[in-house]
């Protein structure tokens, strides 16, 4: 069976995160279908605006289908010059602005970047202060400043830690800190005792042996660190841990970092920093 080729376009005035975020999401309900995806940010004049319609074009008639076109474009100067393309659009702002307008009795502000600028300033530097914190609390690091995370994810090297911690800090700011499980631990069936103190804060990340094991090998091929057994080994000696001490985990196999944050947060009824909240 031959894939059906398209090209997804997302197109702002500003980063195009929101359209690309949202764009992404519909379509990844949709199979059978090879996406060459672009995200084009800054389009606020019509010069722009122009060059963006010849490639949608060309993109259209190269594929031999109608390019869909994901946008957040304000202005509507320019949102008419895209319109004109070989292409289907769908305008976020078209489609959901004049039902809140009519419900809230007011029109909308028309102004780029609000959803990702730092006008929210305290939202803002939470989210700042937040990835400082993560940063700093990386892979053990600063041990005696635990007592200050919101959360303290723990497990074996290349278990998610810290792409996680990240993520709970960029998305929600939640200061995350991060402890790892090695081998010499693996002596006695004991929290680490810089762990004790805030053994309620800890959670734990687990992955199958397998998993683990191809992780390892992208990093140190053949190696004993990356080996079958280890990685067993070590996995065996964590989940031990976890349910001896009553400390809550995730198996993360298969699961993307958003949604591990998102089931970190609620398993553990932390709320997200930002924007007031």
């Amino acid at each position: 069976m031959v894939r059906q080729k398209r090209t997804a376009f997302y197109l702002s005035d500003r980063t195009a995160i929101t359209a690309e975020t949202l764009g992404h999401s519909l379509l990844s309900q949709f199979d059978g279908i090879t996406w060459d995806r672009i995200n084009i940010p800054f389009i606020d004049n019509v010069t722009k605006a122009q060059a963006v319609l010849k490639r949608i074009n060309q993109a259209s008639e190269q594929d031999g289908h109608r390019a869909l076109v994901f946008s957040t474009l304000l202005k509507p100067e320019v949102l008419a010059l895209i319109k004109q393309a070989n292409c289907q659009v769908f305008d976020y702002f078209e489609t959901f602005i004049p039902a809140i307008e009519e419900e809230l009795r007011q029109p909308f502000a028309r102004m780029a970047g609000r959803s990702h600028g730092v006008q929210h300033h305290l939202s803002y530097f939470r989210r700042i202060n937040a990835i400082n914190f993560v940063l700093a609390h990386d892979d053990g690091v600063n041990p005696k400043y635990l007592d200050e995370a919101d959360i303290i994810l723990v497990g074996v090297s290349r278990s998610g830690k810290t792409p996680t911690c990240l993520y709970l800090g960029l998305q929600y700011g939640i200061a995350a800190a991060n402890y790892p499980l090695t081998p010499d631990d693996m002596d006695t069936l004991q929290v680490p005792a810089t762990l004790i103190p805030v053994q309620d804060k800890l959670f734990g990340l687990t992955l199958t042996p397998e998993q683990l094991h191809l992780i390892r090998q992208e990093r140190q091929p053949n190696s004993h660190y990356a080996s079958r057994a280890q990685c067993e080994n070590e996995i065996q000696w964590q989940e031990a841990l976890f349910h001896r001490f009553n400390i809550p985990f995730l198996d993360t196999t298969g699961i993307s970092i958003e949604e591990i944050s998102t089931i970190i947060l609620d398993r553990c009824a932390l709320k997200r920093k930002l924007y007031g909240a």
